[in-house]
């Protein structure tokens, strides 16, 4: 697996019809509010150049690109946290993903009734984002008052843990996402042990019409995405959904008329990829050539036991061969002869497009 997305955002925002397209389900996505009752659930392919190029080249039987997850849950509302709509109560589904993509309606239809009359990228923003900071906000304080009430009966100290939903609190009083940079080390253990959705990364994907696909963002979304310091990625949904119902000759001779050079799930994992800080090494086992996601930073002994814990557990080295090497030789053997495979420990860090052969023994 990649990494794993939630998606959030008001009704009618398309955020089922962007689900749609990207995991070519057939979830219903009708102009009203509340039509995503269950949270949806699809897994997605990453769509990999490097993957396709190397498959070109060695011809294995089997090819297994990394993947993404991608949760949809029923709309947000203003008052969700006191009942108000379904999408509260559906939360709870995407406390353990990784990043958050927020969709942000930006487009005109009559057709597709706005909850709140008129669109207003960054009122939308704030009104999903207040329900989001109220939800964590009721379980920091429950869990604050969980501690008060051990401590009147026993010796158990939890005063570390105490101090790091404080911090947390404090973030969240004054209707802020969790900025957890301002947390040590050992702190962030604890913070990640919550499942907490305001420490996730967040990203704004601007559902857009045909018209506003090649053009600027929305100007009140551009200003907040720039006060928030978060990325955003224009997609049109409904285009989206009716290429993804296209073979593919024909959607590329679709593309072209909107002077489209990618998907709009291209987009979005880019963006998942980057405020996550991911990267992509590959492996060449047998006959099957496989793609990895690990994060930047990632250690050979690491990335071995992302393969799996064998490997990890009687790790000797790592032979390592950069995409671009492997390109331009043609073949491993030719990489080999020029000296361009090189041998690295378990300290090494691994690189973005490397192929590595992890050598153990258990």
């Amino acid at each position: 697996m990649g990494f794993s997305c939630g998606i959030v955002g008001l009704p009618n925002s398309g955020k089922s019809t962007i689900f749609n397209a990207m995991t070519s389900l057939c979830v219903s996505a009708q102009p009203y509010p509340f039509c995503t009752i269950e949270p949806n659930v699809g897994i997605v392919p990453v769509p990999d150049d490097r993957l396709e190029q190397l498959a070109r080249l060695l011809n294995p039987e089997k090819l297994t690109p990394t993947s993404i997850e991608f949760i949809d849950i029923a709309g947000l509302i203003k008052d969700a946290h006191k009942g108000e709509g379904l999408g509260n109560r559906f939360l709870g589904h995407i406390r353990n993903v990784d990043a958050i993509a927020h969709i942000v309606r930006c487009f005109q239809a009559g057709s597709v009734p706005h909850v709140y009359s008129d669109i207003d990228p960054a009122r939308d923003i704030e009104i999903v984002e207040t329900e989001l900071v109220i939800s964590d906000l009721e379980i920091v304080e429950e869990q604050l008052k969980k501690i008060e009430r051990v401590a009147k009966v026993s010796k158990e100290k939890h005063g570390e843990e105490q101090e790091v939903l404080l911090k947390i609190h404090s973030f969240l009083e004054k209707g802020e996402f969790v900025d957890s940079s301002e947390f040590s080390e050992e702190q962030k253990a604890f913070l990640r042990s919550f499942n907490l959705i305001t420490t996730k990364p967040v990203f704004y994907v601007a559902n857009v019409d045909e018209a506003g696909l090649n053009g600027p963002l929305d100007e009140r979304l551009e200003a907040l995405t720039i006060a928030k310091g978060r990325k955003a990625v224009a997609v049109c949904g409904k285009l989206e959904e009716e290429l993804a119902s296209l073979a593919e000759d024909e959607r590329a001779s679709y593309m072209d008329l909107y002077e489209m050079n990618e998907l709009g799930i291209e987009k979005v994992i880019r963006v998942g990829y980057d405020v996550l800080g991911l990267i992509t090494f590959y492996t060449i086992v047998g006959k099957e050539m496989r793609a990895w996601t690990i994060p930047a930073g990632t250690t050979a002994i690491e990335a071995a036991g992302k393969i799996h814990t064998d490997m990890q557990r009687g790790f000797i080295r790592a032979e390592a061969l950069s995409y671009d090497d492997f390109i331009t030789c043609g073949s491993e053997h030719a990489a080999r002869e020029k000296g361009l495979i090189h041998v690295e420990g378990k300290e090494y860090v691994v690189r973005d497009g490397d192929i590595l052969h992890i050598r153990f023994n258990v």
